[in-house]
């Protein structure tokens, strides 16, 4: 089983429209709403895949009661802990050519009490996980370190841990040993501090999380595909998107492939590059089950270690 935690869950309402016009008014084509959330995207992608998966996070308010049952409606096993604070709610803006803008709530502060109250119930949840997932922002009210702590104490279970999740965070999860970290190009330049203009700036920028103490690093790069960096070498793969619909969670669902795969090799890179461009070819934030999942349009080839 793998278990997600989801520190910032949301409800994501994703309208389409022809095309975006800032000042005017404009008539949507379609809307829906998702349960949202890095970790809540790789429970909802493990699930429609056949993947055993637990989500834990912290729901309040009305907009968290919405969340609990649109996860309990899809099947989802979840743990859900109470905090007085509401969910928040994002906005997704999708154009037909793939073009997606995002407004993201700050999300509910979460105290230190509450935040106690997650690690307690993912301390619980995470003693039979194949792997434990800490994805995603950090809500306001707790301090910098929490989720260098949530990541040391998991580590120290003897769990295997995989951290989504971006600046000081991503250095924190990094330094405090976990097996797997996934950031995309953007936030794997502000990690290190430098652009990334090129491949090569970015294996040397994976590289450099590991020496901080990351076990592989699992780079995003959009279209470009993703580069795989371990004890193994370094991999890169592509997966062409025809028709792309929209890139929101596509991250999350190139994740929980690599995970469901075995989380080493070519193959596991293959398997997450497929699930990720099947995610971008689906409205919204929806995950992609076999139907939509091509292994076969994946293609991996090693890079110089040189």
């Amino acid at each position: 089983m793998i278990v997600t935690v989801t520190l910032n869950p949301s409800l994501d309402r994703t309208i389409e429209v022809a095309h975006l016009e800032r000042g005017k008014v404009l008539r949507a084509t379609s809307a829906h709403v998702d349960p949202g959330g890095k970790g809540v995207n790789v429970s909802r992608a493990l699930l429609a895949n056949g993947y055993a998966t637990l989500a834990v996070l912290p729901c309040g308010g009305d907009e968290g009661l919405h969340l609990v049952r649109l996860l309990e409606n899809a099947g989802v096993p979840l743990r859900a802990v109470p905090i007085s604070g509401h969910t928040r709610s994002n906005v997704t803006l999708a154009e037909p050519d793939g073009t997606v803008t995002k407004v993201n709530e700050p999300g509910p502060v979460l105290s230190s009490k509450e935040f106690d109250s997650v690690i307690d119930c993912l301390a619980t949840a995470a003693g039979s996980a194949a792997w434990v997932v800490a994805c995603g922002s950090l809500p306001p009210g707790l301090p910098e370190r929490a989720f260098a702590d949530l990541c040391r104490r998991l580590v120290a279970t003897g769990a295997r841990v995989a951290a989504d999740t971006s600046g000081e965070s991503l250095r924190e999860a990094a330094q405090a040993g976990v097996a797997l970290v996934k950031p995309n190009r953007e936030e794997l330049a502000e990690v290190v501090g430098s652009a990334l203009p090129t491949l090569d700036h970015v294996v040397e920028a994976a590289r450099q999380l590991r020496k901080w103490g990351a076990g592989a690093v699992l780079a995003s790069l959009g279209a470009e595909g993703a580069v795989l960096v371990d004890d193994d070498g370094v991999l890169k793969g592509e997966a062409p998107v025809f028709s792309p619909r929209s890139s929101v969670g596509a991250g999350d669902a190139l994740l929980a492939g690599f995970l469901a795969a075995g989380a080493r090799g070519s193959a596991a890179l293959a398997e997450a590059l497929a699930w990720g461009a099947a995610a971008v070819s689906l409205p919204g934030s929806r995950m992609p089950g076999p139907r939509e999942v091509r292994q076969h349009n994946a293609h991996i080839h090693p890079l110089s270690e040189e």
